[in-house]
């Protein structure tokens, strides 16, 4: 029942938050919260560190924006599940590839073939190179709702944000998210139990591969732009930085770390420190490691069972 009125005040707050703060921030906000939660479903519910994981959320962002450029009258909610689409197939070949890998190989294997792919699209003729895609249109959701505007945009991000952090929240409780627990905690009982960890982990991996790409295909519409930023190595480190920061393993943590991060990067970027961001933010993974291990939603909850 406390999480119910919990939810729903932070329901309230999301419904009113663009009449207080600019939308496009917050919609970058949602983005990269949906992001944050998909790399925490591999990373914090299956102990599967990726270091690649940028190549799904650019990957969607490509093959939305050129969709949406090249396909008159595409309609923005088609030109997303193909980049969706794009995410889950490549999410499945690279797990195939990956969970072959125990830890560090495993994150090594991934930051190579995320590499790759970013060299793939610095090269190939559609991307735009170093420019990347630009002038995406967002076009008309449903052939109804004009998403060029604002506050019609933001609630489209919104019901796409919940629909992902739903659908993450029903696979951590669901008899399959306790298989995951169990394989993170101790991988040679759960295969002595008879489960097919590797089937397991692959079907993580697709899973945050895919909401990966829902995250990129969306964003790519918000800025109506998809560049090499979006699968470069530094974007996978700062899915990391977001999901320690906020709290590996917990549903909030992600979305609190996402929140967090890009605030800063908003805030020093217009201000004199901005071309220290990068050493800010390294300062920043440093504290998380050093001071909350279990991140900022981890420490609360340990705060308030210590209370009471």
């Amino acid at each position: 029942m406390k999480n119910m009125k919990l939810n729903l005040v932070l329901l309230g707050l999301a419904l009113l938050a663009p009449f207080v703060l600019y939308p496009v921030f917050l919609m970058k906000v949602l983005c990269f919260a949906l992001f944050a939660c998909a790399f925490n479903l591999l990373l914090g519910f299956a102990g599967l560190l990726s270091f690649g994981h940028a190549v799904f959320l650019g990957s969607g962002a490509y093959v939305t924006g050129y969709l949406m450029l090249s396909v008159e009258g595409l309609t923005p909610e088609v030109g997303i599940l193909a980049g969706v689409a794009v995410s889950a197939i490549l999410g499945y070949v690279y797990g195939k590839l990956a969970i072959k890998r125990e830890g560090i190989y495993f994150a090594m294997v991934t930051l190579a073939l995320a590499q790759l792919a970013f060299f793939f699209f610095l090269q190939a003729p559609f991307t735009g190179g170093e420019d990347g895609i630009q002038g995406i249109p967002r076009g008309t959701l449903f052939g109804l709702i004009d998403l060029s505007d604002n506050l019609n945009m933001y609630y489209f991000v919104l019901s796409v944000f919940i629909g992902g952090f739903v659908l993450i929240y029903r696979t951590v409780h669901s008899p399959f998210g306790q298989v995951m627990k169990a394989i993170r905690e101790n991988e040679p009982r759960a295969i002595s139990l008879g489960y097919k960890v590797n089937q397991y982990k692959l079907m993580t991996f697709v899973l945050s591969a895919t909401l990966a790409g829902l995250a990129g295909s969306t964003k790519a519409l918000v800025f109506q732009l998809a560049s090499l930023t979006d699968v470069h190595w530094f974007m996978s480190g700062e899915v990391v930085l977001m999901t320690l920061l906020g709290g590996m393993g917990t549903i909030w943590g992600p979305v609190l770390g996402a929140s967090t991060i890009v605030t800063l990067q908003n805030v020093l970027a217009s201000g004199p420190l901005g071309s220290y961001i990068h050493v800010i933010m390294g300062l920043v993974f440093i504290v998380c490691v050093l001071a909350f291990r279990n991140g900022l939603v981890g420490e609360i909850q340990k705060l308030v069972k210590r209370n009471f």
